[in-house]
């Protein structure tokens, strides 16, 4: 799927939009399609973990009676969405991930960027699979099944927000919300093969959103063409006082009409981000390059540091955050994430200020390199998904276990809290599109995306969403919509 310069595609969210503020569907009749695609998809593909329909037909019904009336209809009327399962939906448990929440009351109100979808109009139709607490990078969640990659179901979709990712390349909402923390939102977008934005640190509030680490901890979205995840994240701007982090800085609306301007100087990061990227991953950045026209290669020397950082700070915070229910309630944790956690709640204070100095250390350098260079090109993954179930990813002869290799590119990048968009190639056309998992060569088929990082300074989401359109328009970058999955999954 890509964009065209005339009227949007009529299965994007601006498309569905448009037909309906048009009078060519009713919001109901939308909603009547996004219901029977989840019905037909989902049970192959395990990314809904509640659905909520009767809340979305009174928001559609609202939205028929305003056009009805005559009134004018906000930018995303009808357009149905899903979000990850640790945003706060009005009387729904919130689970992030985790049995243990199960019980818990359900929540009292929507979480701040549900409010906001609703204000512009979008129509929530449920809550998506994730890894436990956000602590992963495949949701394989042992509470409520492995999410599956809409576009080969024996692979993972990548986490922790791997349901919002497959619910869309699945075509069954054409936006989600997601988190990232270390690259929550840029891995699934990468392995599905969706467009995926991971904002600057403090630009979107994370009001009503279960918390994992407050130092990292991003909100952001995804969508299948670059005028949706423009359109949206428009909707979603804005200060909030309720929210620390949350930058106190007034909207600044990037449009649907993104042009990237003449001279934009593009770089490829080199150094770790070349080390660590497989074959598929190489050449996707190579090819993003020449399209923008990439000259030179710059070196982010601490990026390494930064992942290690990243790793300290992530073990503490969530360590101290869960420490009281990993002493009462270990058993109902997910085996995958709680012996971690142990072992960050014992990390020594003198570490985690150590960390956060390298944090600023290695971000003053990314600023430095913003003096020669305008956006920055990384691999989102070292490699295309894995098989569900594998434990180790070879990568350049090196081996890594999957769990934490699949954020190799991404957390020196969330580690600073820059912004970034994802995009995904896919093969070209006769060449064959290497896994490198466990080992050996492990083809793909049918073939898999991979996605590219395009990463800006800090507050300049506009420039990657233009470099994005750049790519979608000359049709390098692309979603495509994953085939109805086999029945019997």
């Amino acid at each position: 799927m890509t964009a065209s310069a005339g009227a949007p595609a009529p299965d994007t969210a601006l498309g569905i939009a448009a037909a309906v503020r048009a009078g060519r569907r009713t919001a109901g009749q939308v909603l009547d399609a996004a219901q029977a695609a989840i019905a037909q998809r989902d049970p192959a593909l395990n990314c809904f973990t509640a659905t909520s329909f009767e809340r979305a037909r009174t928001e559609a019904a609202r939205i028929d009676a305003r056009r009805a009336a005559g009134a004018s209809l906000p930018p995303l009327a009808g357009v149905p969405y899903a979000v990850k399962n640790l945003f706060d939906i009005a009387g729904f448990g919130t689970l992030a991930g985790a049995r243990i929440n199960a019980s818990a009351a359900p929540a009292a109100a929507d979480a701040c960027l549900v409010e906001r979808l609703g204000v512009a109009g979008a129509l929530l139709v449920g809550a998506l699979n994730m890894d436990e607490h956000a602590y992963g990078f495949t949701t394989e969640n042992t509470h409520y099944g492995a999410t599956r990659n809409p576009h080969d179901p024996d692979r993972i979709a990548g986490g922790s927000s791997g349901g919002s990712a497959a619910a869309v390349a699945a075509g069954m909402v054409p936006l989600a919300l997601g988190s990232d923390t270390n690259g929550s939102i840029r891995v699934p977008a990468s392995l599905c093969g969706v467009l995926g934005l991971k904002p600057t640190y403090g630009r979107l509030s994370r009001r009503g959103t279960y918390p994992f680490v407050h130092s990292l901890d991003h909100l952001g979205l995804f969508a299948t063409c670059v005028a949706d995840l423009a359109s949206a994240y428009d909707a979603l701007q804005g200060p909030d006082a309720a929210d620390r982090a949350c930058a106190q800085r007034p909207p600044e609306p990037v449009g649907a009409a993104l042009l990237l301007a003449p001279g934009t100087r593009v770089a490829v990061l080199g150094g770790w981000f070349q080390d660590w990227a497989g074959t598929a991953a190489r050449e996707a950045v190579a090819r993003v390059a020449a399209a923008l026209g990439a000259q030179t290669t710059q070196v982010l020397a601490g990026a390494q540091a930064a992942r290690a950082a990243a790793f300290v700070i992530t073990g503490a915070e969530g360590g101290a955050l869960h420490r009281e229910r990993l002493r009462s309630r270990y058993a109902e944790l997910e085996p995958l994430s709680r012996d971690r956690l142990i072992a960050g709640s014992l990390i020594p204070a003198p570490w985690v200020v150590q960390a956060q100095r390298v944090r600023r250390r290695v971000y003053d350098e990314m600023l430095a390199l913003f003096d020669h260079v305008d956006l920055l090109l990384a691999p989102a993954t070292p490699v295309r998904a894995p098989r569900i179930g594998t434990e180790v990813l070879e990568v350049n002869g090196k081996r890594v276990p999957v769990r934490a290799g699949m954020g190799l590119l991404t957390q020196p990048i969330s580690c600073l809290g820059l912004p970034v968009c994802v995009v995904p190639l896919w093969p070209a056309p006769g060449v064959p599109a290497p896994a490198q998992v466990g080992g050996a060569e492990d083809t793909a088929d049918p073939p898999l995306p991979i996605g590219v990082q395009l990463v800006a300074p800090p507050w300049r989401e506009d420039l990657c969403l233009a470099a994005a359109r750049a790519l979608e328009q000359a049709g390098v970058a692309r979603c495509r919509i994953a085939a109805v999955p086999r029945p019997g999954r």
